[in-house]
């Protein structure tokens, strides 16, 4: 066995193979990878083998449509059949927002490169002759997709590496992984140590006792699935006698199964309510080929319904009934990327999917190692998107929930209900009694919008359809009502979201930002080391500026809100969802010398928001100081009194109107909380929440991460000129980003009004025609109650992107006129900030 390689891939299922396979390809052929047993040993061998296209996550989407296009070639490059069978797959809809969704889908899939069919029952049944069509108002169906062996992907991809000159040694168990003083890792087995540059753990049910060997707590646990199969059915082995297509992969979404032909009989996989997690601790030294006692008891709904759509499946014995493990994650997206913490260690786990995934997965891992980044926007599967309070009792309740709802609607704002509650600012139940139903980020419980008093739906308000997968709805308050209905339409919500924007517009609002992260840098080197980072020049004492973290291609990373608070001292305020992915690059990429120093402070300081033309007269009753435009001008910042409690008050916000977030102690939310609507009674203060913001902020043509702004995307194309300073000497992307625009940009952002809309505007990823022609891709959408239109924000072939042009928006699969509109169509001038 080597003593030394550059990568150490720990683990031999689907996914690990690919990635030792990636590697290899990119040129890195001083790879290894080491597999305690057998490969396919873990979940792999008992995996179904299915290949869905259908995500609605980016991230997720390009990695399945590469692993598709990469599995049809395999055979020709390694003289190994892959058992690749591109059958098709057909997904059912019995209800209107289960079509919603595949219209919805089918517009993300376009943008992407995925050809999607729609069908009627009619044409369903001409494939699928054994299914019963009643109830179905249609369906969608990838030609390409289809089914795998797992074991033979696995082998021809292990071929593959090897002839690249890649090693694998089997049956060898990693007992320790320490990385060294010098950056290297000291991967340690039961036949000897192999020193290395970079390790990958792609580990499967293993990986939360990987993590443990260099001391992540890796959000993974494995959930229980379980399939049947059946004897083989007379008509079946009919059609393989006459030659006939096999009938290809048939999903009733909206029954949780998915089914198709396996030797001659039928295969069901059902997605049931109730299955347990599994390998909490993790599985025993000694598993391999592991399976668990099925439990058909638990299956009984989805069998019904099974039998009900194709009743061939009911008039055969079962010949075979599989339970094993398969990994996730609590949002049930892969984990794949850097650590947090560490250098050069690598996570390729939480796979629930892992059979789709491993060759996109394997494929951009591969890139991000070899080349620093990956071309693909990775950000729906960092493993850094989940933060420390993903810890064991959270895992438990969200993985089973990421199971059970694999199959459930995913609508554009859902909110699931499994381990609610979990971080709260203190003036949650504050919030709460004003009728805030709540959305989560990153674990803490945001307000989305506040409902009237009295405020309820009922059970006609909801009409749910009689299917088993029909939960359409937000979890109840507190006092047991229900109060907003999921569509990808405007929802009941709606109007009283226009209500607070328009409040915020007319007289003043409070906004809880506490979910903000939140970070001191401090030290005689702070001001030149992010002036080093960051595209702008750190601001002058006393002011607010915004600025950008680039990657080395000059695609946007980062958004930080920079308050200088002395001349070695600054305060970064970034998106809460992003806290760990933010600031892991910041301490990874921080001096080493001691001359700056990183502090997290989120958890100790709250941010109220307060906006809207009368909030500097309601914060002037409660401070002494001057809040004068002439004394506290727009993008400054000051610590003032509120009352008796200090707070650091800036003048700056993200909805376009006069006002101040206060970043205060958080333990004196409350007491300023209450101040503020004491003395707001006079100006009619009310609260407003998440979905009054994003409306807010498009009127402006304010950007996030990752939409507007991606890795994909080089800074300009994003519009962000104003905060590229150029002159200010070298910063972290500077000369790629020079490169790529002089290379020619791709893309360019615009803002547009819709036109058309009634009840369906813009979300984000439709596609945009000129005609026949693909020309961009949304990234934002919804209304504007400032301005009174449907608006979208978009990126746009660059030689459209100019004023007045006219273009096709696909929304819901119905096309309708954009125009390009000037930016910030509500306020260009900034007037309402500058007041």
């Amino acid at each position: 066995m080597k003593t030394q390689a550059r990568v150490v891939v720990i683990g031999g299922g689907a996914v690990g193979v690919s990635t030792l396979y990636h590697l290899a390809k990119k040129g890195w052929s001083d790879v290894v990878l080491i597999e305690r047993r057998e490969l396919t040993s873990g979940s792999t061998w008992h995996a179904a083998g299915l290949l869905p296209l259908f995500n609605l996550s980016y991230s997720v989407g390009q990695l399945h449509k590469y692993s598709v296009n990469l599995y049809r070639s395999l055979e020709a490059e390694t003289g190994l059949n892959a058992g690749l069978s591109t059958v098709s797959n057909i997904r059912l809809a019995r209800t209107q927002d289960r079509m919603d969704e595949y219209k919805y889908y089918a517009g993300i899939a376009r943008t992407i490169g995925v050809e999607v069919d729609f069908l009627t029952a009619d044409e369903v049944r001409e494939i699928w002759p054994l299914m019963e069509t009643q109830g179905i108002l249609g369906a969608i169906q990838h030609k390409e997709d289809g089914y795998i062996q797992p074991a033979d992907l696995t082998q021809a991809l292990a071929r593959g590496a090897r002839n690249m000159g890649a090693e694998i040694y089997r049956y060898t168990t990693v007992t320790g992984i320490a990385q060294q003083p010098n950056g290297e890792w000291v991967v340690s087995t039961d036949k000897g140590d192999i020193t290395c540059e970079h390790v990958v753990s792609a580990t499967g049910n293993f990986a939360r006792k990987t993590g443990e060997m260099v001391g992540l707590d890796v959000p993974v646990i494995p959930v229980e699935h379980q399939y049947i199969v059946t004897e083989q059915h007379p008509l079946i082995m009919e059609r393989r006698a006459k030659g006939l297509p096999e009938m290809g992969v048939l999903r009733e979404s909206d029954s949780s199964w998915y089914m198709r032909e396996e030797a001659g009989g039928l295969l069901l996989g059902p997605y049931e309510i109730g299955a347990p997690c599994c390998y909490v601790d993790g599985p025993s030294p000694q598993s391999e080929y592991e399976l668990f006692q099925e439990d058909l008891d638990r299956l009984a709904p989805y069998i019904e319904t099974a039998i009900e759509r194709v009743p061939a499946f009911g008039e055969v014995g079962v010949k075979k009934v599989y339970n094993g493990a398969i990994a996730y994650t609590p949002d049930g997206s892969p984990i794949v990327g850097p650590a947090w913490h560490l250098k050069n260690f690598w996570l390729n786990e939480g796979h629930s999917f892992g059979i789709t995934a491993a060759g996109g997965a394997g494929w951009q891992l591969a890139e991000w190692i070899v080349e620093g980044e990956p071309s693909v926007d990775m950000m729906g599967v960092d493993p850094r998107r989940f933060g420390p309070y993903a810890g064991r009792g959270y895992l438990r309740q969200k993985t089973e929930e990421a199971y059970a709802k694999v199959f459930s609607v995913h609508y554009p704002e859902e909110e699931r209900g499994a381990a609610r509650g979990l971080k709260r600012s203190p003036c949650y139940d504050r919030m709460a009694a004003k009728g805030a139903v709540f959305g989560t980020v990153y674990g803490w419980e945001r307000p989305g919008w506040f409902a009237p008093a009295g405020y309820e739906l009922t059970e006609a308000d909801l009409d749910k359809p009689d299917v088993l997968l029909n939960e359409n709805h937000a979890e109840p308050g507190a006092d047991g009502k229900i109060r907003e209905k999921w569509s990808f339409r405007r929802s009941n919500a709606f109007p009283h979201v226009g209500a607070e924007a328009l409040h915020v517009h007319h007289k003043v609002g409070l906004l809880d930002m506490s979910a903000f992260a939140k970070m001191e840098v401090t030290g005689p080197g702070a001001a030149q080391w992010l002036e080093s980072i960051l595209t702008t020049k750190v601001p002058k004492v006393g002011r607010v500026q915004l600025s950008y973290l680039l990657t080395k291609r000059g695609g946007v990373r980062s958004e930080f809100t920079i308050f200088s608070m002395g001349p070695s001292a600054f305060y970064l305020v970034s998106a809460g969802a992003l806290e760990r992915h933010d600031h892991d690059y910041l301490e990874k990429l921080a001096p080493t010398d001691g001359s700056v120093k990183l502090a997290r402070v989120t958890t100790q300081y709250g941010v109220l928001v307060l906006a809207g033309p009368r909030s500097r007269d309601l914060l002037q009753k409660l401070t002494d100081s001057d809040l004068s435009n002439a004394a506290f001008p727009w993008l400054t910042g000051k610590m003032i009194s509120v009352g008796a409690a200090s707070c650091l008050a800036m003048r700056v916000n993200y909805v376009g109107e006069l006002g101040w977030e206060l970043h205060h102690p958080i333990e004196m939310q409350n007491y300023i909380f209450d101040l503020l609507f004491e003395a707001g009674a006079e100006f009619d203060l009310k609260p407003f929440g998440i979905k009054a913001m994003d409306s807010l902020r498009l009127e402006k043509s304010y950007k996030l991460i990752p939409r507007e702004m991606s890795i994909e995307y080089a800074a300009y194309e994003s519009g962000l000129d104003r905060f590229v300073s150029m002159k200010k000497g070298d910063f972290h992307g500077r000369d790629a980003l020079l490169a790529w625009k002089e290379a020619g940009l791709k893309n360019a952002f615009v803002t547009m009004e819709v036109h058309g809309v009634t009840d369906a505007d813009a979300r984000g990823s439709e596609p945009i025609y000129l005609g026949d022609e693909l020309v961009g891709r949304t990234t934002s959408g919804g209304y504007g109650w400032r301005v009174a239109k449907s608006l979208a924000l978009a990126m746009l072939r660059p030689d459209l992107a100019e004023l007045g042009q006219e273009v096709e928006i696909s929304i819901l699969g119905k096309r309708h006129r954009a125009t390009v509109i000037a930016d910030s169509p509500f306020d260009a001038a900034n007037e309402a900030l500058r007041s």
